[in-house]
């Protein structure tokens, strides 16, 4: 491992930084934790970070700008302090901030940037990353040396937490890599990005909601149900998704309504080549008045035969803003933009127990697999 862990140090390409690389951060003092890490924390180019004990309930959600600390903040912004030994119950509506176990002291060169889980945009929990004298939520720069601290706002499900829960994910990188247009199309004829259909390629690859696809009597999405129970983030595959989840069977246009969530899916079978990550544009504000995946990191073998993946369909979370919004099958509701790795990693997506490597339409790991067709 230090072998790979100083070729991914010394590696002069830049890029999204691999399993080992990030264990060399964690060797040499760049990330630190209040903790002992979890056995599979360090994701194949990404890594999972994990709740401290204390919270603040807030009344607004707010950056600290410049040479400010977050604690300066909560002196003017916290309503009160609550303790997360035992677990806590994250009520819907308000906004909390957490102190993480994880702290940072990058590089120089390293960079990184942050988003919610999978696992936590499919149950309509809203997080980002807030660092000290932060200017931007997600988006760490080089060098940065402090605490990290997120924000989480329960939009549909109270959440049960503790310490060690994990909401949000930071992925590091070294220089600005991201793909063109030109680069994208180049990747995708070497290691096709979608399966079964050309790519739209501008901005990124484009992906299409599917509001027709399948057999007629399994549903095409789920909208979330409002006034339903607590969600143990750190339970797995205990839920009846039919007391959280209201099929939707109808094909063709659906009205998303103002403030209510929904799951649906891409008509792309997408790909992530081994040698690349992915992140997905959340919203778009050229193609509806809606947002789209919270939770937009893609790491790398995903639907790909590397991971044991032949494409997998991206899961959207989407939630309409201010006006009922008409969506239309096969409309564009985002665009995925391909990164390069500085170095290949040691495993990918799908072999280190993912959850979501052959996915269709897909809620997430807290419900259960043996539902009724309706609501699987």
């Amino acid at each position: 491992m230090g072998n790979a862990a100083a070729q991914a140090r010394e590696c002069g390409r830049d890029g999204i930084l691999p399993a080992h690389g990030i264990r060399w951060l964690v060797e040499n003092g760049h990330l630190n934790s209040s903790a002992p890490l979890d056995a599979d924390q360090v994701q194949p180019a990404s890594f999972d970070l994990r709740l401290g004990s204390k919270a603040w309930r807030v009344r607004a959600s707010f950056l600290p700008g410049r040479n400010r600390t977050v604690a300066e903040r909560l002196e003017d912004l916290a309503l009160h302090e609550m303790a997360l030994d035992g677990g806590a119950v994250l009520e819907t509506g308000c906004v909390y901030i957490v102190e993480l176990m994880e702290r940072l002291a990058l590089p120089a060169d390293i960079a990184a940037a942050c988003n919610p889980k999978s696992s936590t945009g499919r149950i309509d929990v809203f997080t980002r990353v807030i660092t000290e004298s932060g200017k931007a939520f997600d988006r760490i720069p080089a060098g940065y040396a402090g605490p990290l601290y997120l924000e989480i706002s329960p939009r549909t499900f109270p959440i049960l937490v503790r310490p060690g829960s994990r909401l949000a994910q930071i992925r590091f990188k070294r220089g600005e890599a991201r793909l063109d247009d030109d680069a994208t199309r180049a990747l995708h004829a070497r290691d096709p990005l979608v399966v079964g259909m050309q790519p739209d390629i501008d901005g990124g690859v484009g992906f299409h909601v599917d509001l027709s696809s399948g057999d007629i009597t399994r549903p095409i999405g789920y909208r979330a149900r409002r006034h339903a129970g607590l969600i143990d983030v750190d339970a797995v595959g205990r839920l009846d998704p039919r007391k959280f989840w209201e099929p939707i069977i109808e094909r063709g246009p659906l009205v998303l309504d103002p403030g209510e969530f929904y799951i649906l899916a891409s008509k792309e079978a997408v790909r992530v080549p081994p040698d690349h990550a992915a992140e997905m544009v959340p919203f778009d504000p050229f193609v509806g008045e809606f947002r789209v995946h919270y939770a937009g990191f893609f790491d790398p073998g995903f639907g790909h035969a590397a991971g044991g993946g032949e494409g997998a369909r991206a899961v959207l979370e989407v939630r309409a803003h201010e006006v009922p919004f008409v969506l239309e099958d096969g409309q564009i509701v985002g665009r995925l933009l391909y990164e390069p790795l500085c170095e290949a990693p040691e495993q990918v997506y799908g072999e280190v127990g993912s959850h979501y490597q052959k996915q269709g339409l897909r809620l997430s790991k807290h419900f259960l697999d043996d539902a009724p067709a309706g609501c699987r």
